[in-house]
């Protein structure tokens, strides 16, 4: 466990938080509406990019120097600020109040566009950032030169190990109240899309039944040609058979603590999956409910309430896909590359 204090007095900023790895819905934006926290209540995250102003342009950097920086595709433009932002939830802040003269924000709150907007309370230095504004997950990030970090003598999580990984974290449900597909779900496998399609090398993927292929088939049907011999993709992880010897690529899960991702035995390319998300992939029972008589036994699914089903089909996101594709080095591959641009031309059309 640890706390975050102001580098300039040491006023204690945060309540007591132990660190897991960013989420990977930290990068998408959704629209018109109001998002929840990023983060659980106490925990925190590091993002190792680069976040907030100064931004500048693609025609002002160029590839060489955005290749220096991990970016090897064009984006709109590319932040100069600060990497190592420690996020939080803003509920976990603690001695901080906003600076009204950085308070911008495009509708319904803020969105950090002016750099730091809040200060500590004692000193009235500038520490953190709060982005609150509809279409953002709702965080505060502390600047990683105006805090610093203190160990607390608070209860530690238990350690989370594959094996206990079942244990520790539930899988995250992939439909939401009315029928809405999880944007959580969109952005995972907008994120690993990218690297399935740097592991197919151009090859069309033969994808499991199931919800595999309502969430990954159709996208990788869209973006991959068709009529040569199939890769094959299987989901392997902890608590399931050794995949097929005969599979080439494995869906697996990136630790949610450590953000590490899963490695299967034999030769099968990893690509990492969020936790959540595999979770339920792997280990959800996806069974029709069958109606008993007399008592309900305990290997019987219970059909009150009925299970959700979505109301349109699952399309990934497009900008955390392309923000994943732009920073692996295989994008400069003319294939690939090509399908980065349509994306990026039209964010929209299918299978976005």
């Amino acid at each position: 466990m640890a706390v975050f204090a102001c580098a300039g007095c040491g006023a204690v900023l945060t309540a007591e938080v132990s660190r897991i790895a960013l989420p990977v819905h930290a990068r998408q934006r959704l629209g018109h509406e109001l998002l929840p926290a990023l983060m659980e209540p106490g925990t925190y995250a590091v993002d190792p990019e680069p976040a907030g102003p100064p931004w500048r342009r693609w025609s002002e950097i160029g590839a060489e120097e955005a290749d220096a920086r991990g970016v090897f595709a064009p984006v709109p433009a590319l932040s100069f600020g600060a990497s190592g932002a420690i996020v939080l939830a803003p509920g976990d802040t603690r001695g901080t109040v906003l600076i009204p003269e950085r308070c911008d924000g495009g509708c319904m709150g803020l969105d950090g566009r002016e750099g730091p907007n809040l200060a500590c309370a004692q000193c009235g230095q500038a520490v953190a950032t709060r982005i609150d504004d509809c279409s953002y997950w709702q965080t505060v990030r502390l600047a990683p030169d105006a805090v610093y970090r203190l160990s607390a003598d608070g209860p530690t999580h238990r350690r989370v190990t594959w094996e206990t990984l079942a244990e520790e974290y539930q899988g995250t449900p992939p439909i939401e109240p009315p029928g809405h597909w999880s944007p959580q779900w969109e952005a995972a496998v907008g994120s690993s899309l990218a690297h399935l399609l740097v592991a197919s090398a151009g090859t069309p993927l033969a994808v499991p039944e199931g919800l595999v292929a309502d969430t990954f088939g159709r996208a990788l049907d869209a973006l991959l040609p068709q009529g040569r011999p199939a890769k094959r993709l299987a989901l392997a992880g902890p608590g399931l058979p050794a995949p097929d010897p005969a599979s080439d690529i494995a869906l697996v899960p990136q630790h949610p603590r450590t953000g590490r991702a899963w490695q299967p035995s034999g030769t099968a390319v990893a690509v990492p999956l969020a936790a959540g998300v595999w979770m339920h992939l792997a280990f959800h029972n996806e069974r029709s409910l069958v109606p008993v008589t007399g008592g309900t036994p305990e290997d019987v699914l219970r059909d009150d309430p009925l299970p959700l089903h979505p109301w349109r089909l699952f399309r990934p996101d497009s900008g955390v896909f392309l923000h994943s594709l732009a920073r692996l080095p295989a994008v400069r591959q003319e294939w690939l590359r090509g399908i980065y641009d349509q994306v990026t031309t039209q964010p929209y059309a299918r299978p976005f």
